[in-house]
């Protein structure tokens, strides 16, 4: 029996259901091979992680220290854990993906509560954090320490660095911490125009979940801690949570190749810039509305639910909101015209049966 490898798929085949559907970049491909061969010291004591926190150190300042890990969600588990106590609780918008899209783990797995507020555009605000900051000498709450907010927001929305400043001043104020889940990080700092240190670090962010696959790694993120004060125990925390890759020069040298020069940047414009493409043509076509300003690489849209289902045939996508017959479209590094045009196409063809 052969069991050669061959493709299972036809590589022209693009949808907008997620950027974790698009492959890997062939420039973080290259990377993976030219880290391949002989044998380095594993758990991180290799010559690619060692270099990654000086790439890591021109993006977000010399006190910066990147740990790899495998996934988004490890990456935010793990660094809501070092910020928090035991009887800790992270305050986040409703919509967060710690609270909607990870299973339960910040509190299955990092044993946390999670305080969440309703927000209008994913985006959460002084005011906002405000309605959960409290009960701090309450034994009978769990006790907010940390304020958790995602750039870009679940919902396509873009923070300005003013707004996390004044999120970063307001949670140090009352003594809680701040962690940003950046699994978009590099289209937010694409939207904005501006370098990442900008809205982190540079306006008081403590710890960064820093994403990597979404813009074109295989796989690997990691927790940024820009804070050193702010956490502890992160080696044990990320051995304890089963995110301590023993190969990790293979996890490095991806964040390394997206970050050493502009490769982040080039793919996060892109997908950028083919949304706004898709937004701009999806203004046009009645019947059809976007519900959130379009700032980065998602365009939420509500349209009748059978069209939707019809569209499905011709390409992956998913319900929103499924009460409301809301949808997500994404689009990715690899995202090209012509998949814009063709979804269009196929969008107009079915509004109009």
């Amino acid at each position: 029996m052969r069991t050669d490898a061959r493709r299972h798929h036809d590589p022209q085949v693009r949808g907008f259901a997620s950027d974790n559907y698009a492959g890997a970049h062939p420039e973080v491909l290259a990377a993976i091979a030219l880290a391949n061969g002989g044998h380095q010291v594993a758990y991180g004591e290799d010559d690619y992680t060692g270099h990654l926190q000086r790439v890591m150190h021109s993006h977000f300042g010399p006190t910066a220290e990147a740990f790899p890990v495998f996934n988004g969600t490890g990456a935010n588990v793990v660094a809501l854990q070092a910020l928090t106590d035991r009887w800790g609780a992270v305050i986040c918008a409703e919509s967060a993906h710690i609270n909607v899209d990870e299973g339960g783990a910040p509190e299955r797995m990092g044993g946390l509560k999670l305080l969440t507020v309703p927000t209008p555009d994913g985006k959460l605000t002084p005011e906002l954090i405000d309605r959960q900051a409290f009960g701090w000498d309450d034994e009978h709450r769990a006790m907010p320490q940390v304020v958790s907010i995602t750039q870009n927001t679940e919902l396509g929305t873009v923070y300005t660095p003013d707004e996390i400043r004044a999120i970063c001043d307001h949670a140090h104020e009352r003594g809680m911490k701040v962690h940003l889940d950046g699994a978009r990080i590099a289209n937010a700092a694409a939207s904005l125009d501006v370098p990442m240190r900008t809205f982190t670090n540079t306006v008081g962010v403590d710890v960064l979940s820093f994403g990597g696959t979404k813009n074109g790694a295989l796989f690997g993120e990691a927790v940024v801690v820009l804070n050193p004060d702010a956490v502890r125990a992160m080696k044990h925390l990320r051995k304890l949570s089963m995110q301590l890759a023993s190969k990790m020069r293979f996890v490095s040298v991806q964040l390394e190749a997206l970050l050493a020069k502009d490769l982040w940047l080039r793919n996060a414009r892109h997908a950028n810039a083919m949304a706004q493409r898709l937004a701009e043509g999806v203004r046009a076509i009645d019947g059809v509305e976007i519900l959130y300003p379009v700032q980065a690489n998602a365009v939420f849209a509500r349209l009748p639910r059978a069209v939707s289902e019809r569209l499905q045939k011709r390409f992956r996508f998913y319900f929103w909101d499924e009460t409301a017959g809301d949808v997500r479209w994404m689009c990715a590094f690899d995202t090209r015209e012509d998949d814009v045009d063709a979804f269009l196409q196929a969008l107009k063809e079915e509004m109009a049966r």
